[in-house]
């Protein structure tokens, strides 16, 4: 039955969110290292984990795909959202790991309008501007691309490559937090 479109399953739906993540989280490593490259003229190790991905960015994306699927052509509104959202998103998570290990990833506390350093009017704007950029642009291309990776692939090769990095993952976390305890 060629040319049929199969709906896909809540696992199916999990696992490209899952995927997304570790896209998003691998992507924004990258950004991040670029920045800190650029700010610090060398490489700087970015982040919680020892692997390449900043899992706060995979999951602020898929936090704002799931909760702006709905605005086709909204751009300021999406801008609106993406804003709120990684700005609530960051202060938590800022919040969380400082509670769990005393330290802090990040300080913006010399910025104009931050919330206790762990939030700024500059990056709330930033991450407005990034979410906009993200849905508007770089998810289409990602998901066109993952859609044409994994249709027709009798193995389904996203879940073996989904369920390695979540091993991974598990492995990096555990001897993560092992070294910041």
């Amino acid at each position: 039955m060629e040319g049929v479109i199969k709906a896909k399953t809540t696992k199916d739906k999990v696992i490209e969110y899952i995927t997304y993540i570790f896209i998003y989280a691998f992507l924004g490593w990258v950004v991040e290292t670029i920045y800190a490259l650029f700010i610090h003229g060398h490489f700087v190790k970015r982040g919680f984990l020892y692997g390449p991905i900043c899992p706060i960015y995979g999951f602020g994306a898929v936090i704002l795909l799931i909760i702006t699927q709905k605005m086709y052509k909204k751009p300021f509104q999406k801008f609106l959202i993406a804003t709120i959202a990684f700005t609530v998103f960051e202060y938590i998570v800022s919040l969380v790991l400082e509670m769990l290990f005393g330290l802090r990833w990040w300080d913006y506390s010399n910025d104009f309008l931050n919330i206790q350093g762990r939030v700024s009017l500059l990056y709330s704007i930033f991450w407005g501007i990034a979410g906009v950029i993200l849905l508007e642009k770089l998810h289409p291309f990602i998901q066109n691309k993952l859609q044409s990776i994994t249709n027709g692939n009798k193995y389904n090769i996203q879940n073996i490559i989904c369920y390695t990095l979540i091993v991974i993952l598990l492995i990096d976390v555990i001897f993560s937090v092992l070294k910041y305890l």
